[in-house]
C-alpha cells in the first residue's frame, strides 16, 4: 500500500510522482502498453518503451459504414515531406491538447501505473456455485492444444465473422466459436428485433420485475438470433457527469440504483442461457478523450480516484453483478489512476477477482488492450475483436503473440489456462453445451450486410465463397408488451397543476374546468367557446417521425422523436410508434380538434389550421441527445456540451406558452432525454401546467405516452438523477472535460463521494427536481416504521471463509513447439487472427521484465472470498418496514425509498480522522400496485454492505458502531413526508 494515505491520493496509492515499484524500464500494469508497432510485444530481449508510436484509428472504424484505414500515413513519403508533415501534426497536437503544453507540469507524459501492483491473478473455480462448470473445464481445457486455448481467448478480428464479436472455436475438443453482440437495449444490427427502451428508462421505472422482465426478453431474442454473450448491461458510467455521452446506456446516478438494476438484468439474461456482460470496468464516465487518437491525443484519459470512492460508487454496482453470477466483465477504454483499465491489474485481478470472487471472464473492450503479456498477467482472459491497436488491421496483441508469449515462458502457462478456463467455465454455467438450445453454427443474420447472401468474414479481402447470412428470422413474439410497459412505467410526471392529466380522449376530464377555461378565452378573444370541440395543438418535430428512427446509421443524429440514444447500445428499429401517431389514434375526433405543428420553428400566428389563440390545450414536445464518441452530431461531440434541451426545444415552449390561447390555455410540456435537462427557462410560466419526463422509451414510444397521459396507466416513473437549475449546480465532478489538459489528460475524482444528489445535499443546494422525484394521479401515505435487528452490529465482517473448491491444477510445463505451426495445407484469410506461428527457430527465451511486484504474492482480501465480496456482506443486518396506504382517488403503484443517515462522528482506523459521510444514501426501494383505500406493508432488508463504509486502512468494509443508523423512507430524496427510524 505505501506508506501515503490513499483515501486521498489515487487507487490505493497514487500521487504525483512513481511509486516504488515503478522504474524505468516498467511500469506496474502496463509494462508493455506503450511499446511501437515495430517491437515484437512479446520479446524477452529487450524492455518495453516508454514512447508510444502506435496508432489508433478514429472509433468510427468499429462500424461497417464508416471508411477506416489501418495504412501508416506516411509510407512512401520522401524525408522533406515526413518533416513538414511531422512538423504540422505536432502543430495540431498542441492545439488539440488546448495550450497545455506551454505548463511544465504537462511536458511530461505523467507515469504510467500509479496503482500498486496485484499479482498473481487469482485462479476461477473456488465458488461453489460454478463448482460443476469447472470440473466440465477443467476436463475440456486439459486436451486443447496450445492453439486450441489462444483461439479461446482471442477475438478473430473486426468483421471477421457476422456477430460484432467471435473468438475462434477449439475443434478438436467440442468447443464451438462464440457470438458477442451489443448491446445493452437490444441487438445491435439485426432485423426483426425488439428496440426496448433504454438502460435510464428501465431505471426510472424503480421496478425489479420489469427490469428482469427486459432482460430476459431480451436474451431470448438474442438466443434466437444465434447470440452467445450480450454486451450488456451497462452500469458504467455511472453518471458522475450529467452531460455524459452515454449515461442513458445505465440505470440512473446512483450505485445502489444501479446495482440492482444491473444485477436484475444480468439475471434475466442469464435465464435464457445467454451470457451476461456487465460495462464498462470502470470509471469511464466521459466520451471526450475515452481512448487513444479519438480525440487527436495518443492516450486515453485517466480517471484519478481515491480507494474509498472506487469502492462505494463506481465498483459497487459491479459487485451486485458479480452476486448475481455474471458470466463476463468488459473493461474500459479509460485510464485509472495512469494505468489502462484492461492492463491494471489492481482493478482486474485485486478487485474484481479476488475481492469480488468473480468466476468468469474479463473481456477488453474493442481495442481496449493497449498492451500484450501485460495484459495477461494482469487478469485479461478474452480480447476483442482481436486486432491489436490498429482496426481490422491481424495484428493481434494476442492471437500467435499469445502463443510465442507461452512458449517463451513470458506468459505462463498456468495463466493460459485460467483464461481459457474462465471461458469455457462460463459456457458450461449457462447451459450452452446443450445443442438443442444453443446450436453450433454462426448467427442467422450478419452485422455487416443486409443482403440474404454474404461472406462469413467479410473484413478480410481474402476470396470467400458465398453463403446465407441474413435469413430474417423474427424473434420479437410479444415482446413489445414489456417494452410498452417499461416505457410507461418509466416515465415520470414532474408537475400536475390542478390535475390537468390525465385527461380523456373526449378531452378534459374536469367539466367545470373545461367550461372555466373556455369563459376566459370567450373573454380574450370575443368568441362564445362555451361548446363546441376541444382544441388541442400538438407542438415540436420530437413529437412526429422526422425521417424514420432509422434514419441515421447507429441513430447518430437528433430529428424526429427520440427513443434511443446514439452508438454501440443503439438498435434498427423494426418500427417506432410516434406520439402523434398515438394521439391522433386515440383522441376521440367527434369531441376533439387535433391540429399538428412538427418542427421547432416558432410557431405563427397558426398551428396546423387553427390560430393559436384558439387552442385550449397544448402538448409541447422536445428533446436532447447524446452518445458514443465515435460520432458527432451538430455540437454533441458524444457528451453534451450543455444541459439544455436541443434544436430550440426550450425556445418552442416559451413561444408556444405565450400564445396558447392567448396566453391562458392550459400547456403540457413533454420531454425526451438521455438525462437531465434544464427547465429554468420555461417551469415557472403561469400556463406550463404540466411536465411529463419520459426518457428513451424505444420503440412503443407513443403508446406509452398515450397510456399515461389519458390515465390508463397511473404514471409511477421516479427520477434515477437530479435535474438541477444550472450545470454548476452539479458541482466541478460534474463537469466534463472538454479540453485536454495534457498529452494524457488528467481527470481527477476530487469530489469523492459526492456525485448527484449527495452533492446537493452537501452543498444545500435546493434542486428544481430532486433524485426520486415522482408524482401520481394518486397520493400515498406513508407510516408505521419499524426497525427489526437481525444480528448485531460489528466493525468488521466475519474473517474470509477458505475455499469451497479448489480451483481446477494443470501441468505447467510449456508445450511442445510443433503444437504452434500451422498445420500442413491450411489455407489463411488474410487479416484474420490465428493463433499459429510459420515457425518457431526464432523463438527465445530468457528473464522477462516483469513488474515490480510481480513475484510479491499478494495477501488475500478480507472483503472476499465467495462471488460479491465475503458472504457476510450479504447477510441480512436489519430489515425496516412501513405501512403505505392509497389516500387518493385512483389505483397506482407507490415507490418507497429509503434512505440511510449514518452515524456521525465516529473515527475510522488507528487513530484516523473523523469518517465522513453523505448526508443520505440510497439504501432500498421497492414498486407496489396498491388499489385505491387499499394499503400494504413493505419490507427492506439492508445487508452488512449497505450498512458499512470501505475503510481505507482496515482494506475492508466497515460498519460504524458507534451512534446511531437512521432509516428515512419516503418517495423521493428530499420528501418532507418521509418516515424515520433507528437503530
Amino acid at each position: 500500500m505505501g506508506a501515503h494515505d490513499p483515501s486521498k491520493e489515487g487507487l490505493l496509492g497514487g500521487h504525483s510522482g512513481r511509486d516504488a515499484h515503478d522504474s524505468d524500464s516498467d511500469s506496474d500494469f502496463d509494462l508493455d502498453a506503450t511499446e511501437p508497432l515495430d517491437r515484437d510485444p512479446f520479446s524477452t530481449n529487450s524492455s518495453p518503451s516508454k514512447s508510444q508510436s502506435a496508432f489508433l484509428s478514429n472509433k468510427a472504424a468499429q462500424r461497417p459504414h464508416r471508411p477506416w484505414s489501418v495504412r501508416r500515413p506516411l509510407a512512401g513519403r520522401s524525408r522533406c515531406c515526413v518533416g513538414v508533415l511531422a512538423f504540422i501534426g505536432v502543430v495540431w497536437l498542441l492545439l488539440a491538447a488546448g495550450g497545455a503544453f506551454v505548463y511544465k507540469k504537462y511536458r511530461d507524459e505523467p507515469a504510467y501505473g500509479r496503482s500498486p501492483p496485484w499479482y498473481p491473478t487469482p485462479k476461477g473455480g473456488i465458488a461453489s456455485t460454478w463448482a460443476g462448470s469447472y470440473e466440465k473445464a477443467a476436463r475440456m481445457v486439459a486436451r486443447m492444444t496450445l492453439p486450441e486455448k489462444v483461439n479461446v481467448t482471442t477475438g478473430t478480428g473486426w468483421q471477421m465473422g457476422l456477430a460484432v464479436g467471435t473468438n475462434a472455436p477449439a475443434v478438436h475438443v467440442g468447443f464451438p466459436q462464440l457470438q458477442l453482440q451489443d448491446g445493452p437495449l437490444g441487438i445491435r444490427f439485426a432485423d426483426n428485433i425488439t428496440a426496448f427502451p433504454a438502460g435510464i428508462t428501465v431505471g426510472a421505472t424503480w421496478n425489479r420485475q420489469l427490469m428482469y422482465a427486459r432482460g430476459k426478453a431480451h436474451a431470448i431474442e438474442a438466443r434466437a438470433k444465434g447470440i452467445n454473450v450480450l454486451l450488456g448491461p451497462c452500469v458504467g458510467p455511472l453518471g458522475r457527469m450529467p452531460a455524459g455521452g452515454r449515461n442513458w446506456e445505465g440505470f440512473g446516478a446512483d450505485p445502489y440504483l444501479q446495482g440492482v438494476a444491473g444485477a436484475e438484468t444480468v439475471r434475466g439474461i442469464q435465464s435464457e442461457g445467454v451470457m451476461a456482460t456487465i460495462k464498462h470496468f470502470v470509471a469511464n464516465e466521459q466520451e471526450h478523450f475515452r481512448q487513444p487518437w479519438e480525440w487527436g491525443l495518443p492516450h486515453a484519459v485517466s480517471s484519478n480516484i481515491d480507494d474509498r470512492t472506487l469502492h462505494e460508487l463506481y465498483a459497487w454496482p459491479f459487485g451486485d453483478a458479480v452476486k448475481a453470477g455474471v458470466a463476463s466483465v468488459m473493461c474500459s477504454y479509460n485510464m485509472v489512476n495512469n494505468s489502462y483499465s484492461c492492463g491494471n491489474s489492481k482493478l482486474l485481478n485485486g478487485i474484481l477477482k479476488d475481492e469480488l470472487g468473480f468466476q468468469g471472464f474479463v473481456m477488453s473492450d474493442w481495442l481496449a488492450q493497449r498492451s500484450g503479456v501485460s495484459t495477461a498477467l494482469a487478469g485479461l482472459d478474452m480480447t476483442m475483436p482481436g486486432d491489436g491497436v490498429g482496426w481490422a488491421d491481424g495484428k493481434s496483441l494476442w492471437g500467435s503473440q499469445l502463443t510465442r508469449a507461452v512458449l517463451n515462458g513470458s506468459v505462463p502457462v498456468g495463466r493460459l489456462n485460467d483464461m481459457a478456463t474462465r471461458i469455457v467455465a462460463s459456457w458450461y454455467q449457462l447451459g450452452q453445451d446443450d445443442e438443442k438450445k444453443f446450436p453450433r453454427e454462426p448467427p442467422n443474420f450478419s452485422s455487416w450486410s443486409n443482403d440474404r447472401l454474404g461472406v462469413m468474414a467479410p473484413g478480410s479481402p481474402s476470396a470467400q465463397d458465398q453463403v446465407e447470412v441474413n435469413k430474417f428470422i423474427d424473434v420479437q413474439a410479444n415482446h413489445s408488451v414489456i417494452a410498452r410497459e417499461v416505457a410507461a412505467e418509466g416515465i415520470v410526471l414532474l408537475r400536475n397543476d390542478n390535475d390537468l392529466l390525465p385527461i380523456s380522449r373526449q378531452g378534459f376530464t374536469d367539466a367545470k374546468l373545461l367550461n372555466s377555461r373556455r369563459e376566459i378565452l370567450a373573454r380574450v378573444t370575443g368568441e362564445d367557446r362555451k361548446t363546441g370541440k376541444l382544441k388541442v395543438g400538438v407542438f415540436g418535430e420530437d413529437a412526429g417521425p422526422g425521417s424514420g428512427p432509422n434514419f441515421c446509421k447507429d441513430r447518430g443524429c437528433n430529428q424526429g422523436t427520440l427513443a434511443s440514444g446514439w452508438g454501440s447500445g443503439a438498435v434498427e428499429f423494426p418500427y417506432l410508434v410516434t406520439p402523434v401517431e398515438a394521439l391522433r389514434k386515440q383522441f376521440n375526433t367527434s369531441e376533439v380538434e387535433l391540429h399538428e405543428h412538427l418542427t421547432n420553428d416558432s410557431p405563427t400566428h397558426k398551428a396546423g389550421e387553427a390560430g393559436l389563440d384558439e387552442l385550449e390545450l397544448c402538448i409541447v414536445f422536445a428533446n436532447a441527445d447524446s452518445g458514443e464518441g465515435f460520432t458527432k452530431w451538430g455540437d454533441v461531440s458524444g457528451d453534451r456540451p450543455d444541459l439544455n434541451l436541443q434544436k430550440g426545444g426550450d425556445d418552442l415552449i416559451v413561444k408556444v406558452s405565450a400564445k396558447c390561447g392567448a396566453g391562458y390555455g392550459d400547456v403540457v410540456v413533454v420531454i425526451h432525454a438521455v438525462g437531465p435537462v434544464l427547465m429554468e427557462k420555461w417551469i415557472d410560466l403561469p400556463n406550463v401546467k404540466a411536465v411529463v419526463f419520459a426518457n428513451l422509451p424505444g420503440e412503443e414510444s407513443g403508446n406509452a405516452l398515450a397510456d399515461v397521459l389519458f390515465g390508463d396507466v397511473n404514471p409511477s416513473g421516479h427520477l434515477p438523477y437530479t435535474i438541477g437549475k444550472s450545470l454548476e449546480d452539479y458541482g466541478p465532478g460534474g463537469q466534463v472535460m472538454y479540453l485536454p489538459n495534457g498529452v494524457v489528460p488528467q481527470q481527477d475524482f476530487g469530489e469523492g463521494l459526492y456525485i448527484d444528489y449527495r452533492y446537493f445535499d452537501k452543498k444545500n443546494i435546493s434542486p428544481r427536481f430532486e433524485f426520486g422525484f415522482g408524482l401520481s394521479y394518486t397520493s400515498f401515505e406513508l407510516s408505521d416504521i419499524k426497525v427489526e435487528p437481525k444480528r448485531s452490529k460489528s466493525p468488521l465482517p466475519k474473517p474470509r471463509p477458505s475455499n469451497v473448491v479448489e480451483p481446477p491444477s494443470y501441468s505447467t510445463d510449456i508445450p511442445d513447439e510443433k503444437e504452434a505451426l500451422f498445420p500442413a495445407g491450411f489455407r489463411v484469410l488474410e487479416k484474420y487472427v490465428y493463433p499459429y506461428l510459420e515457425k518457431t527457430d526464432d523463438l527465445v527465451s530468457g528473464p522477462y521484465p516483469y513488474p515490480d511486484g510481480y513475484d510479491k504474492k499478494q495477501e488475500l482480501s478480507g472483503a472476499g472470498g465467495g462471488e460479491g465480496g465475503n458472504p457476510d456482506l450479504w447477510e441480512v443486518y436489519v430489515v425496516v418496514s412501513v405501512e403505505v396506504k392509497n389516500v387518493g382517488g385512483r389505483d397506482g403503484a407507490v415507490v418507497p425509498q429509503l434512505y440511510l443517515e449514518y452515524p456521525t462522528g465516529g473515527k475510522g482506523g488507528e487513530g484516523g480522522e473523523v469518517v465522513d459521510f453523505p448526508v443520505r444514501v440510497l439504501r432500498g426501494f421497492d414498486k407496489e400496485f396498491v388499489p385505491k383505500g387499499g394499503k400494504t406493508t413493505i419490507n427492506f432488508e439492508l445487508t452488512r454492505r449497505d450498512l458499512s463504509y470501505w475503510g481505507v486502512q482496515e482494506q475492508n468494509w466497515v460498519m460504524p458502531t458507534w451512534g446511531e443508523f437512521v432509516f428515512k423512507v419516503g418517495q423521493s430524496s428530499r420528501d418532507g413526508g418521509a418516515v424515520e427510524g433507528r437503530w
